[in-house]
């Protein structure tokens, strides 16, 4: 366990206790003292100490909880406990961003990289022409899903645990992504590389082994009504299999899916893949070669055009330099630089291009 996550642990419980008591659930008082500005700065982009990190993790669980408990049904102590891997690996800026925001959905659009898709301004609108709470209609983190696979892992396998088979005509509920390890659950002890991750749904294997009698088994997300459906059906001593998405509560909960059983039956699943959020990704650019015009006479002028960009860029900047300040430029577009050699002495131009590409995810 690394030195940070080792510093997270200790922090869950401390939010939790905090927002267990009274002085912790108090809303700060106007004029009362703010957070340092230089871990709250949107610009700052600076690393984060653990000390600084864990602050920035208690106001925003402090800001935040209360309304994911009140809007979303999330008991304030498992989110604040199932946000830590999150905000264990939250980019500094992106963080401290995340504190300046007026909306939750923004807060969380934030932290995840993808703030400037979604400013409080558009959100306020929407909940406000919204029925009721409007919360649940927003639907910014179930908009524009992007899906990711992942090296199957077990998540869970009933025959390894002291609960065992889920008995016939009950649930079980289960984690799909942000633990360590899924060893409480018969499952892997990594964390399957899920750790962190803002998902609105997984890919998963869901395997029913050896049922006492012939039904079906449903798994659907944590928190909501049981569908009338059946993700698998089975008869008796079968095993069978079936490939499912299954939609899990965003923002996170205590659990992420529940498992239905007609029949007591020992239940395996792997995760495969996962659908979330697009992420922020930083535009990749590059620089051509300089196309170098020598020996300008005095008094002359010349066109220099740069070389094109590499296959898949586009080009975004014409840069262009001379050898002396008496060689001004007098247009430079689409990779040419055009200039007049007002010195004395022959001069050089040089042209390139800055050429950008957003990569893949």
């Amino acid at each position: 366990m690394s030195s940070r996550i080792r510093f997270f642990v200790p922090l869950a419980s401390a939010l939790l206790i905090g927002l267990g008591g009274a002085a912790a659930a108090a809303p700060r008082a106007p004029g009362a003292p703010q957070a340092p500005a230089g871990l709250l700065a949107p610009a700052d982009t600076s690393p984060l100490t653990p000390a600084e990190r864990g602050e920035l993790a208690r106001q925003l669980v402090l800001k935040w909880g209360y309304y994911v408990q009140r809007v979303h049904g999330v008991p304030i102590d498992a989110w604040a406990e199932r946000m830590v891997p999150s905000l264990i690996q939250a980019d500094p800026a992106n963080f401290r961003a995340a504190l300046q925001r007026d909306t939750f959905e923004g807060a969380m659009a934030e932290l995840g990289g993808v703030g400037q898709r979604l400013d409080d301004d558009a959100v306020i609108t929407k909940l406000a022409l919204a029925d009721g709470d409007g919360t649940q209609a927003l639907g910014a983190l179930a908009n524009d899903l992007v899906y990711t696979p992942v090296a199957p892992c077990r998540i869970l396998d009933t025959r390894s645990t002291a609960a065992g088979a889920i008995s016939g005509n009950s649930t079980r509920n289960f984690i799909a992504i942000n633990a360590s390890n899924f060893t409480s659950q018969g499952g892997s002890a990594t964390n399957c590389g899920t750790l962190g991750l803002n998902a609105t749904a997984v890919a998963v294997n869901l395997t029913a082994v050896t049922p006492d009698g012939a039904g079906y088994a449903t798994a659907y997300p944590f928190g909501t009504a049981q569908p009338v459906a059946a993700s698998i059906n089975y008869t008796g001593g079968a095993i069978v299999n079936n490939a499912l998405i299954v939609q899990i509560p965003n923002p996170l909960s205590s659990f992420d899916f529940t498992v239905y059983t007609f029949a007591r039956s020992h239940f395996v699943a792997d995760i495969v893949g996962y659908f979330a959020p697009p992420l922020a990704t930083a535009v990749q650019c590059v620089d051509t070669a300089n196309t170098t015009v020598s020996g300008i006479p005095a008094g002359g002028t010349a066109n220099a055009s740069a070389p094109a960009c590499p296959a898949g860029y586009t080009a975004t900047a014409t840069n262009c330099e001379a050898s002396d300040w008496q060689v001004p430029f007098v247009f430079f577009h689409a990779g040419t630089c055009s200039a007049r050699n007002n010195s004395a002495s022959p001069q050089d131009i040089r042209a390139s291009r800055t050429c950008c590409r957003v990569p893949g995810r």
